[in-house]
Order: C-alpha cells, then sequence, then structure tokens
C-alpha cells in the first residue's frame, strides 16, 4: 500500500485528495521506483484544480515529474539503487503520475540523475527547469550569443522564468526579465536579471512591427506577449515559445518573420527523445547555480499539495515548487 494525491471525476463533480492505494493497481512497466520528491508544474495545477482539461482518464494520480531511486527493474539500463528523474511523457495526464511514494514506469523514459543533484534539486528544477535548459539550447543552436545583445524573460518570477534567468545570466548574457510583481525586482536580480520591466508593457496589443531591442526571447506567456517579443526582435532574433500563461492565441503578423528574418522556436518538453532530455540535464548541472536554485525553492509536505496547487492557479507563488513525497 501506498499513499498518493488522487484526482477523480464523476457524476458527483470533481475530488483531489491523498488516498491510500494498492502496489497492484499501478499501470504495467518495467520499473519500480521510490518517488522522493516531486513538484508543481503549471500544468499540475491546472489538473489538480480541474481549470482545463489535463487528465484525460480517470482516476488519476497527479504529478508529472518525479526523483527518487528504482526499487526493481526488468529494464537492461536499470537495476535496483539508481537514482532517476522523470518529465513528462504524459504521467499525470493519461498514466499515473509521481506524486505517490511508488510508481511503475518504462525505463525508456527515465533519465539518469546527474551527481551533481540530489533528487530534491532535480525536483527544484523539474519540468520547468528542464524547459527553460530547452529554451537555452534552443537559442545557442540558432546562434545567440552572449555578445548578439539583449535577452528577453517573461514570467520571469514562475518557474521557467526563474530558471531561465538564471541559466542565460550564468552564461553571460544580459537578461531583462518582465514580470507583474515589482515587489520582485530584488529576487529577479538576485538570480541575475541586469533590469527588471512591467508586464504590461508587452501584455496589450501592439503594432506588427515595433523597434528592434531583444537578440532571444524565452518567453512562457504565449498572446500579446509573444506577439510584442516577436514585433521587438533584432534581424536574426530568435524566440523560444514554451507556454500559454497569458493565452494560446498568438496575435502576430508574418512581418517580423519576412522582414527581420526572425525564428520562432516552439518548446515540447513532453515528448522530447532520452538523448536530448539526457543533454539537457547535464547542461543544466553544468550551467545552473546551485546557490540561485536555492533561493527559488518552496518545499511543502503532499498534504498540501492541492492547496499549493490553488495558489499557484492564482498567481501567488513564485519560482518553484517542490513536493516532499
Amino acid at each position: 500500500m501506498f499513499k498518493a494525491l488522487q484526482l477523480n471525476k464523476t457524476d458527483a463533480g470533481f475530488s483531489a485528495a491523498i488516498t491510500t492505494l494498492d502496489e497492484a493497481a499501478l499501470p504495467p512497466g518495467d520499473v519500480l521506483v521510490q518517488v522522493d520528491y516531486s513538484t508543481l508544474n503549471y500544468k499540475d495545477g491546472l489538473a489538480i484544480t480541474n481549470k482545463s482539461p489535463v487528465v484525460r482518464s480517470w482516476p488519476m494520480v497527479a504529478g508529472i515529474d518525479g526523483a527518487g531511486t528504482v526499487l526493481a527493474s526488468t529494464h537492461a539500463n536499470w537495476k535496483a539503487g539508481d537514482r532517476f528523474v522523470h518529465n513528462g511523457w504524459g504521467l499525470g495526464e493519461t498514466r499515473w503520475g509521481l506524486m505517490a511514494e511508488r510508481a511503475r514506469l518504462q525505463g525508456d523514459w527515465l533519465v539518469k540523475l546527474p551527481v551533481a543533484f540530489d533528487t530534491r534539486q532535480a525536483m527544484a528544477i523539474g519540468t520547468a527547469g528542464y524547459t527553460a535548459m530547452l529554451c537555452v539550447l534552443a537559442l545557442e543552436q540558432h546562434g545567440l550569443k552572449p555578445a548578439s545583445g539583449e535577452v528577453l524573460v517573461t514570467g520571469a518570477t514562475g518557474g521557467v522564468g526563474s530558471v531561465a534567468v538564471a541559466l542565460l545570466s550564468k552564461l553571460g548574457y544580459s537578461v531583462v526579465a518582465a514580470t507583474g510583481k515589482a515587489s520582485e525586482e530584488t529576487y529577479l536580480k538576485q538570480l541575475g536579471a541586469s533590469s527588471v520591466i512591467d508586464r504590461a508593457e508587452l501584455s496589450a496589443s501592439g503594432k506588427p512591427l515595433q523597434k528592434e531591442r531583444w537578440a532571444g526571447v524565452v518567453d512562457a506567456l504565449g498572446s500579446h506577449t509573444l506577439a510584442n517579443a516577436c514585433a521587438q526582435m533584432r534581424h536574426g532574433g530568435v524566440v523560444a515559445a514554451c507556454g500559454l500563461a497569458q493565452g494560446a492565441d498568438f496575435p502576430a503578423t508574418v512581418m517580423p518573420f519576412i522582414l527581420r528574418g526572425i525564428t520562432l522556436c516552439g518548446i515540447d518538453s513532453v515528448m522530447v527523445p532520452l538523448a536530448k532530455r539526457q543533454q539537457a540535464w547535464d547542461r543544466l548541472a553544468l550551467d545552473l547555480d546551485p546557490a540561485k536554485l536555492d533561493t527559488m525553492v518552496q518545499e511543502v509536505p503532499l498534504a498540501r499539495a492541492v492547496d499549493k496547487a490553488a495558489e499557484l492557479m492564482a498567481g501567488k507563488v513564485r519560482g518553484r515548487v517542490i513536493v516532499k513525497i
């Protein structure tokens, strides 16, 4: 028997509660794991508060991320005692997730946890931080260098934004952080932002082509913010888009693309091939300052995950939330 945060929807309505489950009920897989920590990502918040149809199979155990230790394995690459980190692959959506003491997974989905991190730090990073690293890799692959110019990070006090600011500043970029929380300027500058702007400068409808400013962008918001960021790109600039916290719409024109030659890269974290996942985690081990990571983390027990998810969706959370299992 093990404890888990289970989500359920019936004719009587929706519920999210800590439940005791039988290990025999776990889905099939070739690796059985003990979960030390999970984390609250935006998608977890949507699922746990039932604000969006993220969950597509009921009942569901929440948690798209987890880190811990392998208990038993029939997979060639994993043995009992190995440390793992897991991100995505439909967990918490179509398959039982990792806000649970036990999980049964596919070994092909798991990443070897770099020796630089313990399982708590791995979930302080989580899908949000791993996505931020995928964004940085995309910017680099399209030729962005610190000398190219300023890099904008939107939603900068969120999980993706906080890690992106810390990563980019460590790599030598001049980072401009956009946020609606003026009180968090000190926090963002501690992470490495060179300056902070009000998100209101980007969040309303704007001209299709605006004054050139950004050499690169990491955007977690979508909608008008992403459209304005594209309209303000310098010639040959690159935008990594990974979220839709403002909205899923993209009210833009092709003008920045055909007149300034900019690139818009879509960043998916859920179905990324294993080799690229391992590359991202290995780079995080090199390029993310553990001291900065500590400043963006809140820890809650599994029993408080539902309440914390509500706070996350209400915009009352800064940085990363880890869930101790």
